[in-house]
């Protein structure tokens, strides 16, 4: 793997992992409302993984060449990040804790599938890796090109992991003996995610009412 096209591809996808949205958004929420954030960390890096086998398999690529079907997933990841949102509008007042105290909040394997769910069903993400992993690939290298896919998708994995799991741990160091602030964040993580699904629910509804 071309070293100069590598550490672009680093740069770039840290710049990504730190932009904040719906993934910081559940991360923050995960990390204020469960006694361990952990597994949805786990399970957002778990959805890009998801993300990484559809890339190596080439059917990332099928999926986003089906305009059909890469709506169905759009409208699936609209409708979960609303549901995931109001799920945490509705628990945001369990948000209070003190140090050393976790809340009473969704079991490990729930947090990890709604992490997973958050990141897997986003079609942002599957367009971030069609789009924008091959153009880091280079057909010279010694590598064939599958597995530098591979190892360039696992690297974002791995910059997301860091990056989310420092979220969660400033969140919740910050915000831990401030049980007021970390209501209102949570509430606002909440509304967040339940924005950002209306406008990916908006975007792909609006074709149909301008067409009618």
């Amino acid at each position: 793997m071309n070293p100069e096209l590598f550490l672009a591809f680093v740069v770039v996808a840290a710049a990504l992992a730190c932009t904040p949205g719906v993934d910081w958004a559940y991360t923050i929420a995960a990390g204020l409302r469960q006694r361990s954030f952990v597994p949805a960390v786990a399970g957002l890096c778990g959805g890009y993984v998801l993300h990484t086998v559809l890339l190596v398999a080439g059917l990332a690529a099928v999926l986003t060449g089906m305009p059909g079907v890469l709506e169905w997933i759009t409208l699936a990841g609209a409708a979960y990040l609303m549901w995931l949102g109001a799920s945490t509008l509705r628990s945001w007042r369990a948000a209070s804790f003190t140090a050393g105290a976790g809340s009473e909040g969704a079991s490990g394997l729930r947090a990890f599938l709604q992490g997973m769910g958050t990141s897997g069903i986003n079609p942002k993400g599957l367009l971030f890796y069609v789009a924008l992993v091959p153009q880091f690939v280079s057909s010279e290298a010694p590598l064939p090109v599958p597995v530098q896919s591979g190892l360039l998708g696992m690297t974002f994995v791995l910059l997301a992991g860091l990056v989310y799991t420092a979220v969660a741990l400033l969140s919740r160091t910050l915000l831990q003996t401030r049980p007021g602030t970390a209501r209102a964040v949570t509430l606002a993580s909440g509304l967040i995610m339940v924005a950002l699904g209306a406008a990916l629910l908006g975007d792909q509804l609006m074709p149909l009412f301008s067409a009618a």
